[in-house]
């Protein structure tokens, strides 16, 4: 089957992807779009993770206050060159980042930054919830862990469902961008305001 310019078009503007990676996975998927731009996520998601090791020296300062005025968050996002910083993907995806620390109030960046004290607290709490239900010890232990590993991943920003999307997590989203821009992409510290 040939590939005609105008599906590597409307792939291209779906996906933000060079003409060529477009063509290939038009090329690969028979000129399936849908499945296309799978195949062009598998491929960003090897990338990403093949950057993941760079250094990020550069970024920006990512901001979003909600409209009404009465909560926002400030989010350092971190790229490799200041040419990437300037990029309006990478800026969207700070903005983006920004409106989820505001939406979904994660405690930390990844689920193993979250405080020891604070995890001691909520497993005290589930175990103490789990202990009144009746259930043997072993059944206990294994909801306790099954609650603890859910708590960390649901206030953890990069582990959190992305709220443009919940069917994605946000590390996905910023490893679609690492796709798109090709460098690597690291998020630092965020902070959330609220009146």
């Amino acid at each position: 089957m040939s590939i005609n310019l105008e599906q590597i078009k409307e792939l291209r503007e779906k996906t933000a992807v060079s003409i060529a990676e477009c063509k290939a996975a038009l090329e690969q998927t028979s000129g399936d779009i849908e499945k296309a731009i799978i195949v062009l996520r598998k491929r960003g998601l090897e990338t990403a993770n093949r950057k993941s090791q760079r250094e990020t020296k550069e970024g920006i300062i990512a901001f979003y206050v909600h409209t009404n005025k009465k909560v926002g968050a400030l989010l350092e996002l971190f790229c490799e060159t200041d040419f990437v910083a300037k990029n309006a993907d990478f800026e969207a995806l700070g903005k983006d980042l920004a409106m989820q620390v505001v939406a979904a109030n994660p405690k930390a960046v990844k689920p193993e930054d979250i405080s020891q004290e604070e995890m001691e607290q909520e497993e005290n709490i589930y175990r103490e919830q789990l202990e009144k239900s009746g259930k043997p010890a072993e059944i206990v232990e294994k909801a306790l862990q099954g609650k603890i590993s859910k708590f960390r991943e649901e206030n953890a920003l990069l582990t959190q469902p992305f709220i443009k999307d919940p069917g994605r997590k946000v590390d996905d989203v910023i490893k679609e961008t690492i796709s798109k821009v090709g460098e690597n992409i690291q998020v630092g510290r965020f902070c959330r305001f609220q009146i």
